[in-house]
């Protein structure tokens, strides 16, 4: 704090929008570990409330229980739809389904809009972690360089450039860049780690919405 507080204007307000960057990253962070691991939490339970029964109109109407799982978003939109589609074809039982080739390729959409939607959901404020992993280096960095040619200034102005004259502007300096280190490296962190888990929760998407056509077309098959 004695250090930052020697700094000059510049490289504090530097330091500010390093801090703020910083905030805002922990704010992410702490947010997306919420919300990723409740959806990989409940995406799991509901992929085995799936395979566990047999009827697709019983499992919509447990779809409440699994409120942050992205395949029961993607359940339900293609449930929608294919309901949709019978009531247009006026069929009167949710298990008697068409084999129309149309009606499959709109479920298929269905699917393909929520696995959009839901991956744009996982993924939010995510790229604001990379830009500060990305860009508060050089923020620090600037705010170094300036303070460097403070320090110089300095010594210009007194004409001394004994390591007592040098040391400390330079040491106030380097704050700038040692924050913006601070601010990066757990949003890098944080940001690659987050990454991964939603490229898993859309290969879980992919690969349910593959079920789900193939449950559908062999439903209309023996419909």
């Amino acid at each position: 704090m004695e250090l930052i507080s020697a700094t000059g204007l510049v490289v504090k307000l530097v330091l500010l929008i390093l801090i703020g960057f910083s905030l805002l990253s922990w704010a992410i962070i702490f947010l997306k570990f919420r919300v990723i691991y409740r959806a990989i939490s409940d995406s799991q339970q509901f992929q085995h409330f799936f395979w566990n029964k047999r009827r697709l109109d019983a499992i919509n109407k447990n779809l409440g229980d699994f409120p942050n799982a992205p395949t029961a978003a993607l359940f339900r939109d293609g449930y929608q739809e294919l309901m949709r589609n019978q009531r247009d074809a006026g069929a009167e039982e949710p298990a008697a389904f068409s084999a129309d080739m149309g009606h499959a390729e709109n479920v298929a959409r269905a699917l393909r809009r929520a696995t959009t939607q839901e991956t744009q959901r996982l993924e939010r404020y995510l790229p604001f972690l990379a830009t500060t992993g990305s860009t508060a280096p050089f923020i620090g960095l600037f705010g170094t360089v300036w303070g460097i040619m403070d320090s110089f200034h300095e010594i210009g102005k007194t004409g001394s450039a004994s390591l007592a004259v040098v040391a400390p502007g330079i040491s106030e300096a380097l704050v700038a860049t040692a924050i913006g280190l601070v601010a990066a490296i757990p949003a890098v962190v944080a940001y690659n780690h987050f990454i991964s888990k939603v490229n898993v929760l859309t290969g879980d998407m992919d690969s349910f919405s593959q079920e789900f056509l193939n449950i559908v077309g062999r439903m209309a098959r023996r419909s």
